[in-house]
C-alpha cells in the first residue's frame, strides 16, 4: 500500500498563523514607533484675509476712540476745531487698536496688523483729499465749465460784470500748450543727456571727477523756487538781453524748473538698464555711443516717457515763473515769439482774486480745465512710451497654414536600406584581433 500523503493544508495552518502573528507584532511596533517619532501636528497658517475677531477688533477699536475723543473734546479738554479732533481720534485709535490686539494676538501679529491699519489709512487719506480737491473745483467751477463757449471764446470782450455765457479760457489754453510744448522740447533732449552722462561717464576715474560738480548742481537746481527761476529769465532775458516778456521767456523758465526733474528721474531709469546688454552689445562690437543710442534708450523708454511726465507736471502748473516772464492778456496770441501769452495758471490767479462770483467761476472753470489737460498729456504719454505689442512686429516665419501647406507639398523620399549587422561585425572584427 501506498503511504498516505501529509495533510498539506493542515500542516500550513500553524505555520501561516505564527507568520501572521509575527507579522501582526511587527505591524504594531512599526505602528508605536511611526507613532513616537512622529512630527507634531502642524497647525495651518492663513495667509491674507480677515476674519471675524479681527473686524469686530478694528470696528470696537474704532467706536470706542471716537467716544472718548468726543468726550475729551466736549467735556473735559478745552480744545476746538475738526482737523484736531480728526487728529486726536486717528491717534487714540491706533492706541486702543493696539492695545486690543495685544490681548488676543502675539507680539507680532500685532505690530504686522498695526501696519497694515496705518498703510490703509494712510491711502485712504489720500485717497480722500484728492477726491475732495477735485470735487471742490469741479463743484465752484461747474457754473461756468458747463457752458460750451468756455472752452470755444476767449475774454477780449468779456467784462467783470459780464454774464457767465460770455468769455472763456481758449486763449488760455493755447497759450499753456505752446508754452509746455517749447519747455519740453528743451529740457528733455537736454535731461536726458545729462542722464546718460552721469551714468556713463562715471564709470571711470577721470569721467567721475566731472560728473560729481554735474551731479551737484543738477540736486541743487531740483530744491530752486519757481521764483527764483523766474527771477533769473526776468534779469537775464528780458532786462538784459533786452527780450520781451513772451511765450518763450516763459517756457525757458519752464525749462529750468523742467530740467533737473527729468535728469534725476532719467538717471535713475538708465542705471536699471540690465548691465549685460550693454556688455553684448560691447562683445559685437559697437561703440558706446551706438550701445547708449540702439539698447540703453530703447530698453529705457518706458521709463524715460514716465520721466518727462513728471517734468511736464512740474511745468504746467507752475504761476510765478509765467507771471514774470510771460505777461497777461485777454486776447489769443498764436505767436509765441512776440507779445504777452496767458496762460492757465495766470488765467486762474489773475480772476480768482477778484470780487466778482462771476469771474471766480471762471478762475475755477480754468483750475478744471488745467487738471483736465494733465490728465491728457498723461495718458497720451503713457500710450507712446509703451513697448510695440507682439502683434505689430514684424514676423519672420511665415503663418502656420503657409508653414503646414509648405510641407504637405514637399516630397518624402523613399526609405533608403539599411546594410545589415554582419558585415559590419565582420569589418569590426579583424581590429579586434589586430589589438
Amino acid at each position: 500500500m501506498h503511504p498516505t500523503p501529509p495533510d498539506t493544508a493542515t500542516d500550513a495552518a500553524p505555520a501561516a498563523a505564527t507568520v501572521t502573528a509575527d507579522t501582526d507584532t511587527d505591524t504594531d511596533t512599526d505602528t508605536d514607533t511611526a507613532a513616537a517619532t512622529a512630527p507634531p501636528e502642524q497647525r495651518r497658517i492663513r495667509l491674507g484675509g480677515t476674519t471675524r475677531e479681527e473686524v469686530l477688533t478694528l470696528l470696537g477699536a474704532a467706536t470706542g476712540s471716537l467716544a472718548l475723543d468726543w468726550v475729551l473734546y466736549e467735556r473735559v479738554l478745552p480744545f476746538s476745531g475738526a482737523f484736531g479732533f480728526l487728529l486726536c481720534w486717528y491717534l487714540l485709535f491706533l492706541a486702543v487698536y493696539t492695545a486690543a490686539g495685544r490681548l488676543q494676538w502675539d507680539a507680532l501679529t500685532v505690530r504686522e496688523r498695526l501696519a497694515t491699519a496705518l498703510a490703509w489709512s494712510s491711502g485712504l487719506l489720500v485717497l480722500a483729499v484728492i477726491v475732495e480737491q477735485i470735487g471742490y473745483v469741479a463743484v465752484r467751477g461747474l457754473d461756468a465749465a458747463r457752458h460750451w463757449n468756455f472752452f470755444t471764446e476767449t475774454m477780449r470782450t468779456t467784462a467783470p460784470l459780464s454774464p457767465i455765457t460770455s468769455g472763456g479760457c481758449l486763449h488760455a489754453v493755447v497759450g499753456s500748450l505752446e508754452q509746455l510744448g517749447l519747455a519740453t522740447l528743451f529740457s528733455v533732449p537736454l535731461g536726458i543727456l545729462t542722464a546718460v552722462f552721469l551714468v556713463e561717464a562715471g564709470t571711470t576715474r577721470r569721467g567721475a571727477r566731472v560728473v560729481k560738480p554735474v551731479r551737484v548742481l543738477v540736486e541743487a537746481m531740483t530744491a530752486l523756487p519757481s521764483i527764483v527761476a523766474g527771477l533769473f529769465v526776468l534779469g537775464v532775458v528780458i532786462l538784459t538781453l533786452g527780450a520781451e516778456k513772451s511765450g518763450l521767456a516763459a517756457s525757458l523758465a519752464l525749462t529750468v524748473m523742467m530740467t533737473p526733474i527729468v535728469t534725476r528721474a532719467a538717471e535713475v531709469v538708465v542705471r536699471l538698464v540690465p548691465g549685460t546688454l550693454k556688455e553684448a552689445s560691447y562683445a559685437l562690437g559697437a561703440s558706446q555711443w551706438r550701445t547708449v543710442w540702439h539698447v540703453v534708450l530703447p530698453t529705457a523708454r518706458p521709463g524715460l516717457t514716465t520721466a518727462v511726465v513728471l517734468g511736464m507736471a512740474r511745468g504746467v502748473g507752475e504761476t510765478s515763473p509765467v507771471l514774470l516772464t510771460a505777461g497777461f492778456t485777454a486776447r489769443m496770441n498764436l505767436d509765441p515769439l512776440h507779445g504777452n501769452q496767458a496762460s492757465l495758471p495766470l488765467y486762474v490767479w489773475n480772476y480768482v482774486k477778484q470780487p466778482y462770483p462771476d469771474m471766480v467761476a471762471r478762475a475755477f472753470a480754468g483750475a478744471l480745465t488745467l487738471m483736465a489737460v494733465v490728465l491728457v498729456l498723461f495718458v497720451t504719454a503713457r500710450v507712446l512710451g509703451r513697448h510695440r505689442a507682439p502683434a505689430d512686429r514684424p514676423t519672420r516665419r511665415p503663418p502656420r497654414r503657409a508653414r503646414t501647406a509648405d510641407t504637405a507639398s514637399v516630397a518624402v523620399p523613399a526609405a533608403v536600406p539599411v546594410p545589415a549587422a554582419a558585415p559590419v561585425l565582420a569589418t569590426t572584427a579583424p581590429a579586434v584581433e589586430n589589438r
